[in-house]
């Protein structure tokens, strides 16, 4: 069965990149206004990583039949349907929540017992937007901050109702963790 694509492949903004988004039929319903389930986003994410597979493989912008055949199968071995896919996409490219909550489904568990597998949602709400500020502050210093910004970057810390302690705990799981990344992301599009 082949299922005609709207414009190829149409490039929107997801997981705040470009990535490609098929639109694998040309009935695809108008986004609901019902809440997208966690569910739902893990299982679009996991077709998404599928489909950009079969997508690199694209000679010439137009799938074959095959390869169009391989991302249906894609998006429904996800336990999707190609409307829910569609669907699913056109939210998800208009929302940075849900784009940061498809995210955050995509990214491979923290390891157990590490430092970011131990933040909490409201450890979160507190660090996202303390980082954010204190990452304006270290861009404005430049190089080393001043010792006023260094003591403006403590009070943003202490005022978030973290102890810099574990401000920089989760600050330094932040580099080398994908799963704490997409969660402290979300954080901030909800922020």
């Amino acid at each position: 069965m082949r299922f005609p694509l709207l414009a190829a492949v149409s490039a929107v903004a997801l997981f705040a990149a470009q990535t490609p988004v098929l639109a694998l039929s040309q009935d695809a319903p108008a986004p609901a206004a019902e809440a997208v389930s966690d569910a739902d986003l893990a299982a679009f994410a996991a077709a998404m990583t599928a489909v950009r597979s079969v997508m690199a493989g694209v000679q010439g912008g137009q799938p074959t039949t095959e390869q169009q055949a391989a991302m249906a199968s894609a998006i429904t071995d996800a336990g999707l349907t190609i409307d829910q896919f569609n669907s699913l996409s056109t939210r998800i490219s208009a929302d940075a929540v849900l784009q940061a909550r498809v995210a955050v489904a995509a990214a491979p568990d923290s390891p157990a017992g590490s430092v970011a597998a131990g933040v909490t949602d409201a450890e979160l709400g507190m660090f996202a937007p303390a980082y954010a500020r204190v990452r304006e502050i270290a861009m404005a210093a430049g190089g080393a901050p001043s010792t006023e910004q260094q003591a403006e970057m403590v009070a943003v810390i202490q005022g978030s109702g973290l102890s810099v302690e574990r401000f920089n705990e989760i600050s330094t799981a932040l580099s080398a963790d994908q799963k704490l990344q997409a969660r402290v992301a979300l954080a901030e599009a909800q922020g």
